[in-house]
């Protein structure tokens, strides 16, 4: 009996520590989501101001507003550093603003506004996940990063598409989208050669590649009714296939902490 208290004694900073982790590895899920959560709102906003499949773009439009108040609730209940911490309140004070502009009727002007804005949430959500890989001090980590930065990828390039759409390709826009096709190629290739995978895993890289081709087939085409159309559709599928594969990395990197 002694040597069995003792033995718990002595697993028990260790049990402590590996808890803390498994909340960190959620919460660094649920951090890095707000980059895809402000692009998607971002997305959305335009399409109901081309009249997108209007009931299909406020629909979504709603569900990422709701996913982005829930995943902040979420957060306020995790126990993190300090330096996190104060990082995801700016976040969640830039994503507010977002959310302020996105109930307004859309115009060129809070269409641009919002589009701006949630650039601002994906730069500083970009810098919180570097804290978060080395809190975490587990390199695996970079793989929720990476997969979660392809969801955010996917969602740019197709509110790109939608801001030029509207004709509010500004200086640089065109280029951003090469730049981030070209960066959602090459974060495939990282996930694909990482070596934590499973059969979960494997499956939906390849349905996400799959997906891919289908979006950015779409994103090449004029756009026009059917061509928007087609990309807002495509980019949501894609979208729900990496949200699902970042939630098994996500789970992986628990079970490896495990």
């Amino acid at each position: 009996m002694v040597l069995q208290s003792a033995t718990i004694l002595a697993l028990t900073p260790m049990m402590g520590q590996a808890q803390a982790q498994l909340a960190l590895s959620t919460a660094f899920n649920r951090t890095v989501r707000n980059r895809v959560l402000s692009q998607r709102l971002a997305k959305s906003y335009c399409q109901i101001l081309l009249g997108v499949l209007p009931e299909f773009s406020n629909k979504v439009l709603l569900d990422v507003r709701q996913q982005v108040r829930k995943g902040f609730d979420e957060l306020s209940t995790a126990p993190l550093p300090a330096e996190l911490a104060s990082r995801i309140a700016e976040i969640k004070k830039l994503a507010e603003a977002s959310d302020a502009m996105a109930v307004l009727p859309p115009t060129r002007e809070t269409v641009s506004a919002v589009a701006l804005q949630s650039d601002k949430v994906m730069a500083a959500t970009n810098a919180t996940a570097e804290v978060f890989e080395k809190v975490a001090k587990v390199g695996s980590a970079k793989l929720i990063n990476v997969a979660g930065r392809q969801r955010a990828l996917s969602q740019r390039i197709a509110r790109d598409y939608f801001l030029t759409a509207a004709k509010l390709d500004g200086k640089g826009l065109q280029d951003q989208m090469k730049a981030d096709v070209a960066e959602f190629k090459k974060g495939f290739e990282t996930l694909k050669a990482a070596p934590i995978s499973t059969p979960a895993i494997r499956n939906e890289l390849e349905l996400g590649q799959a997906q891919w081709l289908f979006f950015e087939t779409a994103t090449l085409r004029k756009p026009d009714d059917k061509g928007m159309e087609t990309v807002a559709t495509t980019s949501e599928r894609l979208a729900e296939v990496l949200e699902k594969l970042t939630n098994l990395y996500d789970a992986a990197l628990k079970d490896v902490l495990g």
